[in-house]
């Protein structure tokens, strides 16, 4: 998703956020040096391509950057990441402008129907302006902007079908594996959607665009195709992704890693109490990363991050720096409860103003509720969901050529049944070597209706990746090293479902649900964009093949 991540007019002028709401102005009318911009642009920033070019604009004025967010799940606390490197972008003299993707939202697998398309850009809009004002951002030194506004002009669309001419396959499908919804029959909006991100930043004058860094490869694809429709080459800053609460990236479909901005107190006490945060661990830390890039960049001179204890464990401590936190969290000198009851805090005091705002205002309430409804219960016999895909691991235990078919193996695999192996057939002669087939642990689908292939009876699948072009390449799943035999595969978010005893062919169940198996970019297997887990966690991955469909 295009998160995903105070002006104060050439004036050393800072504002910062204080916890008992009150603000103290820090005031040096000097002008800031082009070095001091640059610092607090680059700041806490994982990665920014275009250095030379940076330097070179603010040594003679301010930058002019946007950044674009698509209006697809309710906004969650992640959004304070971006928030505060716009507070910093502000302080540092740029011109910003936030734009409010709709288009962008419905091309991106229509994860914002069309019909809810305005509704949810007003709420965004409602919310992220809210989140602002929670942290002092001036909106009138902001610029807000529609993609709709503009995006369906002719010149716009004229560019898009310039592009069009332009753009491989390969490359927009390539730009968008980390932000776009992965298919395996991926749709023409996703493809189109880099194109259009790109181009956004030639129609909207600015020299920069920031975002996430699971953007890179949208930037480094408009910075080859820009230059070819004769635009110019632009800047990318990118924040880093915290992680969520569960250890993941932060996700508005993931309900247990973020906190809502609307979420009361005791939600969020709640959901920070089941928050992954390991003793000692830095490095996968959703609870430390919110520390860093949102807290301390917020608080006002002179003021520390307050860890609250109980006296018979040390007292309240404070922290200046957060290299200061992080190192006595690494050498568990602070109790992850201890830490999480911290930021809780400070959350609390970030969403106050934003909760309190709209308690009070009837329109909010009605536009949150109509942009995004509740869904509609569809009766459980017709809801076509992957949990009717009884998924297990295998191991095989015998294998053999086709005694009648050349490019066909026949397996005795262990997938956990009462009655022993079963025996399934496999394509595999052209792909796998028979030494490599022998003893090897597998992921099957094993409530296919059985079927005779060349005369032998065949219980299941094998399922693989696939790719056909440019040459046809096959490689079984593979489980994780510890999983057993007959271990189920779930996928996440349809953990509680019953697979069916058979799928019933004449339904198609499985070839519908098929199309939505890929293994993603990481190398990880995943139904519309949800991974496959085993019980214990693992997850199924493959040797080499990434953005393929799995068959």
């Amino acid at each position: 998703m295009r998160v995903l991540r105070q002006l104060f007019p050439v004036s050393r002028v800072a504002k910062f956020w204080n916890l008992n709401r009150s603000y103290a102005v820090v005031t040096n009318m000097v002008e800031l040096k082009w070095e001091e911009k640059y610092d607090l642009i680059t700041r806490n920033l994982a990665e920014w391509l275009g250095d030379e070019k940076l330097k070179s604009i603010l040594k003679q004025r301010d930058l002019k950057l946007y950044w674009g967010t698509a209006t697809t799940g309710k906004p969650h606390i992640g959004y304070f990441t971006p928030m505060s490197k716009i507070a910093d972008f502000l302080r540092a003299g740029t011109e910003v402008t936030i734009l409010f993707a709709d288009l962008h939202a419905y091309l991106d697998n229509m994860k914002a129907p069309w019909e809810l398309l305005e509704l949810r850009t007003q709420y965004y809009e409602a919310v992220i302006k809210a989140m602002l004002k929670s942290i002092d951002v001036p909106l009138d030194k902001l610029k807000f902007v529609k993609g709709t506004d503009y995006q369906l002009s002719k010149e716009y669309t004229l560019d898009v079908y310039r592009l069009t001419s332009v753009v491989t396959e390969h490359d927009a499908k390539k730009a968008g594996a980390e932000v776009v919804k992965q298919l395996a029959n991926p749709l023409l909006s996703g493809l189109l959607y880099p194109g259009l991100q790109a181009l956004d930043e030639q129609y909207l004058k600015v020299d920069a665009q920031f975002g996430g860094v699971d953007q890179r490869k949208i930037f480094t694809f408009s910075e080859k195709y820009l230059p070819m429709l004769g635009y110019e080459k632009r800047i990318h800053l990118m924040n880093p992704m915290i992680p969520g609460l569960a250890g993941s990236k932060m996700s508005s479909s993931e309900e247990d890693s973020k906190i809502d901005i609307l979420d009361n107190a005791a939600s969020i006490k709640k959901k920070l109490k089941k928050a992954f945060c390991e003793p000692g661990n830095i490095t996968d830390n959703g609870v430390l990363s919110f520390a860093k890039h949102v807290i301390y960049p917020l608080l006002k001179p002179g003021e520390s991050f307050r860890v609250q204890r109980a006296a018979e464990f040390g007292g309240d401590i404070m922290f200046d720096k957060y290299e200061d936190l992080e190192s006595a969290f690494s050498k568990e000198e602070i109790h992850p409860g201890d830490l999480k009851g911290a930021v809780e805090v400070y959350i609390n005091k970030l969403l106050d103003p934003i909760r309190k705002q709209f308690e009070v205002d009837p329109k909010f309430k009605t536009l949150a509720s109509k942009a995004y409804p509740p869904p509609q219960k569809q009766k459980a016999v017709e809801e076509l969901t992957p949990a009717r895909l009884d998924i297990r691991v295998g191991k095989i235990v015998e294998v053999s050529k086709h005694p009648d078919a050349d490019s066909l193996y026949v397996e005795k695999i262990d997938v956990g049944d009462a009655n022993g192996p079963r025996t399934i057939v496999s394509g595999l002669v052209n792909y796998v070597p028979l030494e490599e087939m022998k003893d090897r642990m597998v992921v099957i689908l094993a409530n296919l209706k059985p079927a005779s292939l060349r005369g032998i009876q065949s219980h299941g699948m094998v399922l693989c990746a696939s790719v056909d072009e440019p040459t046809k390449r096959v490689e079984p799943l593979r489980p994780p090293v510890d999983s057993k035999p007959g271990e189920r595969v779930t996928i996440e978010g349809y953990e509680d479902g019953t697979p069916d005893d058979v799928l019933n062919p004449k339904k198609k169940v499985w070839e519908k649900l098929q199309v939505d198996l890929v293994v993603n970019g990481s190398g990880e297997a995943s139904w519309s964009g949800n991974l496959l887990f085993t019980a214990n966690g693992g997850k199924i991955t493959v040797d080499s093949l990434k953005n393929v469909a799995i068959k």
